[in-house]
């Protein structure tokens, strides 16, 4: 037994592995571990600490950002097609507002249509109406003026309720007239002119007696109305669409209102 010890011994004495130099390679050394440790503790206080508060505090960032704000690498089909959409309508607008400036290639037609635009404005049109109201003698012809007049009310206030909400630029920077300030007929969306002009036809094509040329006449005016807006780089196609369409759910908003005759008659007698 004693002689099997001590050979032990001298196979451990002349084991390379166990010299110092070599030690590292089997086991950790308290001393290294305990100066690593304090100079780690040191550099986190130090320099390492602020270090670790930037990447919580951009932790906490990204956490909290909307989902808008992220990358989509799988947009959805409907956000595809829409923005397909989008930039069709942009690039056959501009293409279509031919008269946008006067350097455009119909730039001398320019006042042209901006004349045809004008007629579907809402202020010549509020005007008229309250011209033709004072002048009208019959019962029926007053009430037939008091409802388009509440129509045109409504429709300067709800277009311009919706353009404040989606405040959408035209596609060529056009500023607004004076008469569209008066209005509040600011932005493009939906197109004002053509709201009114589908709202007006609709009501004349409803409550007036017209031969078969003047309706068609009339529905052709406010087909035109609606082009020139688009034509002189004001409106977008889809505002002017949008504008047709808003028109007649506002005429049929204004029959659901109808004021009869004596109610037209007690405004008028208030006036």
């Amino acid at each position: 037994m004693p002689a099997s010890q001590s050979r032990a011994r001298a196979r451990e004495r002349n084991n390379v592995l166990n010299r110092a130099e070599f030690l590292s390679l089997n086991q950790p050394m308290k001393g290294n571990q305990e100066t690593r440790s304090s100079s780690r503790k040191q550099g986190s206080q130090s320099g390492l600490a602020p270090i670790q508060n930037e990447g919580t505090k951009e932790r906490r960032q990204s956490q909290q950002l909307p989902e808008e704000d992220c990358m989509q690498l799988n947009p959805s089909f409907k956000g595809i097609a829409f923005n397909s959409l989008l930039a069709i309508d942009i690039c056959m607008s501009k293409r279509l507002g031919v008269c946008a400036s006067s350097a455009s290639s119909w730039g001398s037609a320019r006042s042209m249509i901006t004349l045809i635009g004008i007629t579907g404005h809402g202020v010549p049109w509020i005007g008229g109406t309250l011209i033709c109201l004072v002048k009208s003698s019959t019962l029926a012809g007053q009430e037939v003026l008091m409802n388009l007049l509440l129509a045109l009310l409504l429709d300067v206030m709800i277009v311009a309720g919706l353009q404040k909400l989606a405040k959408r630029r035209g596609p060529y920077d056009v500023h607004p007239g004076l008469l569209d300030y008066l209005t509040m007929d600011i932005y493009a969306f939906p197109a004002g002119h053509a709201s009114r002009a589908a709202m007006v036809s609709k009501f004349f094509l409803n409550h007036l007696v017209l031969a078969i040329p003047l309706r068609i006449l009339l529905v052709l005016w406010a087909f035109c109305v609606g082009l020139s807006r688009i034509m002189i780089g004001r409106h977008h196609i889809t505002d002017v669409l949008s504008g047709f369409v808003f028109g007649y759910l506002q005429f049929r908003l204004v029959e659901l209102l109808w004021m009869s005759s004596n109610t037209c008659q007690m405004i008028i007698s208030i006036w």
